[in-house]
């Protein structure tokens, strides 16, 4: 079983772009060394560990992501998330509070301006 998902997680990451892999290599905490070649490398060594639950896993994300990047990237997340059962209104709800509270927060850290020298200049 090892070997067939083996297999067939080289075929699907040999079809993603870089950007794809360093997904979901970024999905597994896989990081990129400078020296090593680039992340298909790395994700290909960590492929070749992983354990069947993982390499499971690996597979359904690696396929999700393929999808994504073939076709309406909304429909296959939308369709994933149905299947998968999540919440995408409450992640939408959160997603939504965390933006308006950094934008809050930036508003605040916001100092009163100085007067500039000229302003100064003028009002004496």
């Amino acid at each position: 079983m090892k070997r067939d998902l083996l297999f067939i997680l080289g075929k699907l990451t040999s079809l993603m772009d870089e950007n794809r892999l360093a997904m979901l290599a970024r999905q597994h905490g896989i990081r990129q060394k400078r020296d090593d070649g680039g992340i298909a490398k790395t994700l290909t060594a960590f492929i070749r560990r992983a354990d069947e639950g993982n390499l499971s896993r690996l597979l359904v994300e690696a396929a999700i992501l393929l999808a994504a990047s073939r076709t309406n990237v909304a429909t296959v997340l939308r369709d994933a998330a149905s299947t998968y059962t999540v919440d995408t209104d409450a992640i939408t709800a959160k997603v939504k509070q965390e933006f308006a509270a950094k934008s809050k927060a930036r508003l605040a850290k916001k100092p009163a301006s100085k007067p500039t020298p000229a302003e100064v200049k003028k009002t004496a």
